[in-house]
């Protein structure tokens, strides 16, 4: 069967940049579903895009819909046919299949007699399926708001404006209402204005740059950085790079041209962090650095047209202005009262209803930092800087800056904190307190601030959970799930060794009477499988899911003891923790109605080899186990997965003789106790 590519292009006013990230997105699975629906073949499927068009562009579509023969069960037998004779049922479910009456075959099933069909349907031509198929495709497309235009019904991200469908060598009539059908498609709305011809479907990327659009997203990025590193070489520094802004750029743009604009050197005496919010949060503009690594007046904007930049720099320049003078009288403004003085504003803001203000939470995380400090064995030289951080560390939420610039948070507060003469390891408690800010971003960089973060986590999660709130779904408004992944990426990342339950009871101890409905000891057991639940997820990364599984059954109250019995377990080989987790999974079932007591060495050989292979090793574990060597534990227990086999084939535990029944259940218990002591080992092996 011959194919074809097929290239479709949607033109229309320009999208907001979110609009066309969700429009890609969406493109591929749409048409790859209506492809499936019409039996067509087809090789790769690409979505490309610029704020003023989407395309569709299709390789070895085939130009021709298979045939197919469709069994249809029609009515039952008795309404079929009454004396022998075809009734109207019967006639109209041969006119439904397109055949005639005798070919109609009669099946039994479940429910009685049947009458069959086959319906032959005839492939049709891909190019007669493909207008409707592209009308169908362009009101598909979910759009978080959508708007109509002129007289017509018709909704859309932004109004269409053309409609250029080639398949093949051939142009295709797609109709809408209100919504030209062209053979070209347009260049760049200021710099190639006019039609552009695309000979051929793999000449529209070529054809489309020529006419200084750049409707492949990866290119346009790839081009954007090229030319941002370039105009900042020009200008004298080196961009600070940031794929924030580039994504955020690259929607809005058909062909990125950069702009640079300056601001006065006096802003520079803002903090570094604000100059570069300013930038970056408002209006999009990448900053720079001089050779010494010192940010400069200089940033750089990504412009749609390179006409006149000189009138584009001076507007920019405007608003920066405008903007870093805001920023200027705030900074001002808050530095004429100290940072520490801010703590009582803070009861003003409710972190929680039943929980009280964030005044509250900073008055518990004060005390829960000491707490989890000893239980963590931090010296008291950094329980005493996390003290005086977590005192702070919430006091720039009131000051005019971050309530300006909210994405700030902590950062000013740093920064206030040094001006004001603060020691550097506390001011980095009041901004690193607030990392991970993600499954995957930076941790902070001290003792101190790791156990603030962990405190303010651990508060909100014993609060939260505390007074019953907990995820459902999707709905996690106070961010639960994120706080127990960060608690746990704190735990893990810092080396930090803590009872999860111990830490939950000193936090729990922290709040004022009643203010939690929850026990300590329900609170401890809910929390408990919630973190579990993390762990399994966050651990199951990088390592095997039975491994995971094994090692977190007895050791998810402590995660880096978890997450080491976990790594342990994966370095066997996939097939010996199967074979492991067969045979203890065995002598585990076995050993739940096994009586206590010491086994015998028994007399049957397989038993004999059994006994004195785990009796052999048991020493050697407990050394193992307390000196932290999992490896050499699981490795040692790995050795006891063949004489298990071998005893499970060769000797019945269930013997009518009591005395040996009870010493072979015996030693199933001793080694299933002993065992369980390191991990799971039963659940080895499962998916």
């Amino acid at each position: 069967m011959t194919t074809h590519d097929l290239l479709f292009e949607i033109g229309c006013e320009e999208l907001p940049a979110s609009f066309v990230d969700g429009a890609l997105k969406a493109l591929v699975p749409l048409a790859e579903k209506s492809f499936a629906q019409l039996r067509l073949s087809h090789g790769q499927v690409r979505a490309l895009g610029t704020p003023r068009r989407l395309a569709l562009l299709v390789t070895e579509l085939s130009s021709q819909q298979p045939d197919l023969d469709e069994e249809v069960m029609g009515p039952p037998l008795k309404i079929a046919f009454k004396d022998g004779t075809p009734t109207r049922a019967a006639e109209a479910f041969a006119n439904k299949v397109g055949c005639a009456l005798d070919a109609l075959e009669q099946v039994d099933t479940p429910k009685g007699r049947y009458l069959k069909g086959i319906r032959h349907q005839q492939g049709r031509a891909t190019a007669q399926l493909l207008p409707q198929l592209l009308a169908q495709l362009v009101t598909a497309i979910p759009f978080r708001k959508s708007m109509r235009w002129g007289a017509g019904e018709l909704a859309f991200g932004r109004p269409l404006r053309w409609l250029f469908a080639r398949y093949g060598s051939d142009a295709l009539e797609v109709t809408l209402p209100a919504v030209a059908t062209v053979q070209c498609s347009y260049g760049h709305r200021f710099l190639h204005p006019g039609e552009v011809m695309v000979p051929a479907v793999g000449d529209y990327v070529a054809a489309l740059r020529k006419a200084h659009v750049l409707v492949d997203p990866v290119e346009r990025a790839r081009v954007m950085q090229q030319r941002l590193q370039q105009a900042a070489a020009q200008a004298g520094g080196t961009l600070i790079e940031d794929s924030f802004l580039v994504g955020e750029n690259l929607s809005l743009v058909e062909e990125p041209h950069i702009i640079v604009g300056r601001f006065d050197e006096v802003f520079l005496q803002l903090p570094e962090v604000v100059v570069l919010e300013v930038a970056r949060g408002h209006q999009r503009y990448f900053g720079m650095r001089d050779a010494a690594g010192k940010l400069m007046p200089k940033y750089l904007a990504v412009a749609n047209t390179a006409e006149c930049p000189e009138v584009i720099a001076l507007g920019n320049d405007r608003v920066m202005r405008a903007r870093l003078a805001d920023a200027q009288f705030f900074h001002r403004e808050d530095l004429k009262r100290p940072l520490a003085e801010r703590g009582d504003e803070l009861a003003g803001i409710v972190f929680q209803n039943k929980l009280g203000s964030v005044s509250d939470k900073v008055q518990r995380i004060v005390e829960q930092v000491r707490k989890v400090g000893v239980q963590l064995g931090l010296e008291e030289s950094v329980i005493e800087v996390a003290e005086a951080g977590a005192k702070l560390c919430k006091n720039d939420l009131v000051s005019l800056m971050v309530g300006e610039f909210p994405e700030l948070q902590g950062e000013v507060g740093r920064s206030y904190a040094l001006a004001q003469g603060v020691p550097s390891a506390v001011a980095d408690v009041v901004s690193e307190h607030y990392q991970p800010k993600g499954a995957k971003g930076p941790l902070p960089a001290s003792d101190a601030a790791a156990l603030v973060a962990l405190c303010d986590r651990l508060d909100t999660l014993v609060g939260c959970f505390g007074i019953g709130l907990s995820p459902t779904g999707s709905s996690d408004p106070f961010g639960l799930r994120r706080a127990a992944i960060g608690a746990l990426r704190l735990l893990l990342g810092r080396g930090f060794h803590l009872s999860l339950n111990n830490a939950f009871a000193a936090v729990y101890g922290t709040f004022k009477p009643q203010v939690l409905t929850r026990t300590e000891k329900e609170l401890a057991a809910v929390l408990s499988t919630f973190f579990a639940d993390r762990q399994r997820a966050l651990l199951g990364q990088a390592l095997p899911a039975d491994a995971v599984n094994a090692a977190l059954a007895v050791a998810a109250d402590r995660p880096l003891d978890a997450r080491a019995r976990a790594r342990a377990l994966a370095t066997l080989d996939k097939q010996v923790r199967a074979q492991v987790g067969e045979v203890f999974k065995r002598a585990t079932n076995i050993a739940k109605n096994a009586p206590a007591g010491h086994p015998s060495k028994g007399s049957e050989p397989a038993e004999v080899a059994l006994h004195d292979a785990f009796f052999g090793i048991q020493a050697a574990l407990q050394q193992h186990t307390e000196a932290g060597d999992y490896r050499a534990a699981f490795a040692a227990l790995a050795t006891l997965a063949a004489p298990l086999a071998r005893y499970f084939d060769e000797v019945m535990v269930m013997v009518d003789d009591s005395a040996v029944r009870e010493s072979r259940l015996r030693l199933m218990r001793t080694i299933s106790e002993t065992c369980s002591q390191l991990a799971r080992l039963e659940l080895l092996g499962g998916k």
